[in-house]
This record gives structure tokens, C-alpha cells and sequence, in this order.
């Protein structure tokens, strides 16, 4: 028995030699790459607007160890290919482990997270105290999330306060984690301590001895706290009380923390010629621009004649005019001829110089055309009215005096327009892609339903030669191979369709000779 098993192991081992002999003599073929199937089929991840972060997921069957190629580069195992742009074709090419190879021409597109998307920014101040830097700011988005805030176009913060902030005009923009943004405009004024407040002063005296200066006056003040006190204008001290006083007519001037202020004429050794006389001061104003000192008062007095004025306790003039003055609260006081003094206070507060602003944006629209170098071809014309000397901006980029945005992609831009007093206004347009010519279309339909078999360079991605007319820009840039392939019937060159398919008619090779004369592009 183990004889019998042994004789068959040494003839099933004879047989493969023989086998193996006839087949070497022969030569039996290994099957063809056509014959395994071998394809290789990709799909794309759109690349978010203007970065480079598409990708493309190649994949092959057919056979065993597969590598991939994208562009000509090296190949690799894995068929992922990422930070790729958007608008640009890419050749993946794929091969197995017998070398067989295979063609995909895929494009990236685009996706605009900021399509449809409206940020809007809600804003809260606190007005600063004048002359100072205290007020603030508080902005919220909506429209999005993870947002960051940025005031007067500086860098991006994650809090939405912005403190320390003078009296003005300020543009808040809030961009959310998609990069999508919003502004609005706030001005913050200036709190007026003073408003509602009447400091009084009384006093107390003790008269002179004639030709000796050893009177005194003793003030106290109402109308809040901290108060300090100033004799004829001079510097303000903590005690009220002015000692060594020779007969006169001195003027007592007493200033509380907030630095509003009351004032009471005391004559000493003398009749005062202020009792019973009220100085009235009144004032009209003209309000600053924000950030600048162009405002003005202008005061009138009543009680007495031959007034003079002063400002914020400077030196008296004649004129009750005081210009070049920037937001804030400011004392004037009058004085008759006799010394009498009446005071008032005025505010001033900066005014926004886009509140009446209206800015209105229209634009001109070129569409990119496909199958043309350079890809992006597009452009935004942008008019502006409402208002003068215009700057234009982009997708908030920097603004520029050119109204022109040229090689643009298709997709959303936000356009952004600045008067000359920094008013501005954004508007969202849309570059598209043109429509095919008619002529093109012609020519597509033609191709697409005649040219539809084995061989003829389109359906599913068919490469055949290196041509495939599933894209319009294959079909644009290899327009001569065509008419001499199913127009002219060029020597050398195979007819086209292919058998068993009918060649092509007069009336549709007439189709592909007027676009070949209109000029074989795309827009024809």
C-alpha cells in the first residue's frame, strides 16, 4: 500500500514537469490587464473657498498591488491625495503589481461655508466721562459659532469687550470659526457728571480793617462731595477758607470731584455791587466730528454790560465765540463790567458722521468662462453712491482705490465699500460659471449621444489614447483631433464613431465645422 502511494506521488510530479515543459515551449500568454478588469474609479472632497484643502480618495480593482499617482509625482500605497485647490484638475493615475495602469481626470471644487450665512452683530456701550478714556464696548454675534471680535480693524480677540475707550466712532467686526463675518458701527458719547447738578456756594466773612489785609472769607458748597475751592480764578485748594484779605471784590469758585463747579462773588470792606444782580448765561453749540476738534460755543449774558468770557476758567476775553473744541463738558463764565459772574455748562457731544451717510453698492459681473487659461477668469466692478471718495475691499481685505477685482474663481465674494469719513458698507456677489455657447452645446449633445461606444472617449470616464471627452475642456482642447477624426477624414487618422456605429452625417459633421470656425471654444 505505501508503494501504491508513493509511485502516485512521484507521476502527479512527473505530470506538472511535463506541464510546465509544454507550457515554456508554447508559450501559454498570462492573462492581459483587459482581461483582470483593472480600473481605477475617484471622488473628491470639496475645498473650503480659497484654501487649499480638498481631497481626492482614489481607488483600483483588478488584480493586487495597487499604488497611486497624482500629477506625474511618485506613486504611493494609499489612493488619498489632500490640501488640494479648488478649480483645478487632477490626474490620478493607478497601477497593480503586473502593471497594469489606469487614467481618472477628477476637479476639486469649491465650498463657500459663508453662503447663506448672515452674521449679525449686536452691540452695547457704556459712554466714557469727558475727557477720558473709560467707555466700552460689548458685542455678540449671531449667525455661527467659535466667534472672535476685532474693533476698528484691528486683530481678532476671543472676548467680545472692548474697554478704555475715549468718546467716538467705532466699527466692530465679529468672524465666526468658519470665517464668515458681520460688522455694525457704535459711537460712544460722553457722560455729562454735571447734568442735573447745581453746586451753591455760601460764605462766611470777616471784614478788614481799614488799610489792612486781615479779612477773611470761609466758603462751603452743595451739589456733592470732594469739593476744593479757588479765590479770583486762582489754584483750587482743599480748605475753603482765603486769609489776609484787603477790601474788595473777590470771587469764590468751588468745584466738586466730579468737577462740576458754582461760583458767589463776596465783597469785603465795600458795598458789593453784585447784590441783587444775576449774571444769565446761555450758549449755542455746533457738535465735533468724532475724533476731531471742530466744535464750537458761542455765549451770550444777560445782567450787567460790557461782558467778557472765559472758558473752562481761563483767561476772560471779549468775544463769547471759543472754537477748535473736541467732545467733552466744558464751564463758561461770564463777567459784567462791575465783576459780577454767572456760569453755565455746555456739553459737547462728537457726532457720527455716517449717521446720515447711505452708502449704496451696485456691481458689474464677468462671469469665469470655462477651457480658458488662466482658470479664473472672473471679475467684480463695484460702483458706490451715497457719499464720496471711495475705497473698496474684498472679503475684508485691505481697501484700495481700484474698483476693479479681477481673476476671480465662481463663487460668493463680500464686497466692502469706505467713504472718505471711514462709513462703511458690505454686499455679498456671486461670480458664476457662463453657460456653453450654443454652438458648444451642439457639439456636446453631438458627442454625448453619438459618440457613446467602445472607443469613442467618453461614458463613465473612458480614456482611450489618452482622450476623454467626458469633460468640456477635453473636448475644447483636442478640437482639432476631432474634425480630423469625424470631419475631414484625415489621413492616418481613424475614422470616428467607430464601428459598428455610423460615421457621422453632413448636417452633424456641419456642426462641428461651425463651431471649428467660430473659433472651437467653449463660449461659442
Amino acid at each position: 500500500m505505501k508503494r501504491h502511494f508513493s509511485f502516485l506521488l512521484l507521476g502527479s510530479f512527473i505530470a506538472l514537469i511535463t506541464l510546465f515543459q509544454f507550457a515554456c515551449k508554447h508559450e501559454i500568454p498570462v492573462p492581459s490587464c483587459a482581461a483582470i478588469g483593472f480600473a481605477v474609479t475617484a471622488t473628491q472632497t470639496p475645498a473650503t473657498l480659497n484654501q487649499p484643502n480638498g481631497t481626492i480618495t482614489a481607488t483600483a480593482t483588478g488584480g493586487s498591488g495597487f499604488q497611486y499617482s497624482l500629477n506625474g509625482g511618485p506613486f504611493q500605497d494609499t489612493g488619498f491625495f489632500s490640501g488640494l485647490e479648488a478649480f483645478r484638475t487632477y490626474n490620478v493615475v493607478g497601477r497593480n503589481s503586473a502593471g497594469c495602469t489606469d487614467t481618472v481626470v477628477i476637479q476639486v471644487e469649491s465650498y463657500n461655508p459663508c453662503q447663506g450665512v448672515t452674521v449679525t452683530v449686536n452691540l452695547s456701550k457704556t459712554d466714557a466721562s469727558p475727557n477720558q478714556s473709560n467707555g466700552s464696548i460689548t458685542a455678540t454675534a449671531t449667525g455661527g459659532t467659535g466667534f472672535t471680535y476685532s474693533l476698528n480693524g484691528g486683530p481678532f480677540q476671543s472676548s467680545g469687550l472692548f474697554s478704555n475707550l475715549a468718546a467716538g466712532t467705532y466699527t466692530v467686526a465679529a468672524k465666526s470659526a468658519a470665517g464668515c463675518i458681520g460688522t455694525a458701527q457704535i459711537t460712544i458719547g460722553t457722560n455729562n457728571p454735571c447734568a442735573g447738578v447745581t453746586v451753591v456756594v455760601t460764605t462766611t466773612t470777616v471784614q478788614p480793617t481799614a488799610g489792612q489785609s486781615n479779612g477773611s472769607i470761609t466758603a462751603t458748597a452743595t451739589g456733592g462731595t470732594g469739593f476744593t475751592y479757588s479765590i479770583n480764578n486762582g489754584a483750587f485748594q482743599a480748605s475753603g477758607t482765603f486769609s489776609n484779605l484787603a477790601a474788595g471784590n473777590y470771587t469764590i469758585t468751588a468745584k466738586n470731584s466730579n468737577g462740576c463747579t458754582g461760583v458767589t462773588t463776596v465783597a469785603l470792606g465795600s458795598t458789593n455791587p453784585c447784590t441783587g444782580v444775576t449774571v444769565t448765561v446761555t450758549a449755542t453749540t455746533v457738535n465735533p466730528t468724532t475724533g476731531q476738534s471742530n466744535g464750537s460755543i458761542t455765549a451770550t449774558a444777560t445782567g450787567g454790560t460790557g461782558f467778557t468770557y472765559s472758558l473752562n476758567n481761563g483767561a476772560f476775553q471779549a468775544s463769547g465765540t471759543f472754537n477748535n473744541l473736541a467732545a467733552g463738558t466744558y464751564t463758561v463764565t461770564a463777567k459784567n463790567a462791575n465783576g459780577c459772574l454767572g456760569t453755565t455748562q455746555v456739553t459737547l457731544t462728537a457726532t457720527n458722521p455716517c449717521n446720515s451717510v447711505n452708502i449704496v453698492i451696485s456691481t458689474s459681473v464677468v462671469n469665469t468662462t470655462p477651457c480658458v487659461t488662466p482658470a479664473n477668469n472672473g471679475s467684480i466692478t463695484v460702483t458706490a453712491s451715497g457719499s464720496t471718495g471711495f475705497t473698496y475691499n474684498i472679503n475684508g481685505g485691505a481697501y484700495q482705490a481700484s474698483n476693479v477685482f479681477a481673476n476671480l474663481n465662481a463663487a460668493n465674494y463680500i464686497i466692502g465699500v469706505k467713504d472718505a469719513n471711514g462709513c462703511t458698507k458690505t454686499q455679498t456677489t456671486t461670480v458664476s460659471v457662463i453657460p456653453s455657447g450654443p454652438l458648444f452645446a451642439q457639439v456636446r449633445n453631438l458627442i454625448s449621444t453619438r459618440c457613446n461606444g467602445s472607443g469613442c472617449h467618453i461614458g463613465n470616464g473612458n480614456n482611450a489614447a489618452g482622450y476623454n471627452f467626458d469633460s468640456d475642456c477635453s473636448i475644447v482642447s483636442k478640437w482639432a483631433d476631432i474634425n480630423h477624426t469625424s470631419v475631414l477624414f484625415t489621413n492616418g487618422w481613424k475614422k470616428m464613431p467607430k464601428s459598428p456605429q455610423a460615421l457621422f452625417t453632413t448636417a452633424e459633421k456641419t456642426i462641428f465645422t461651425n463651431w471649428v470656425n467660430a473659433g472651437h471654444r467653449y463660449s461659442d
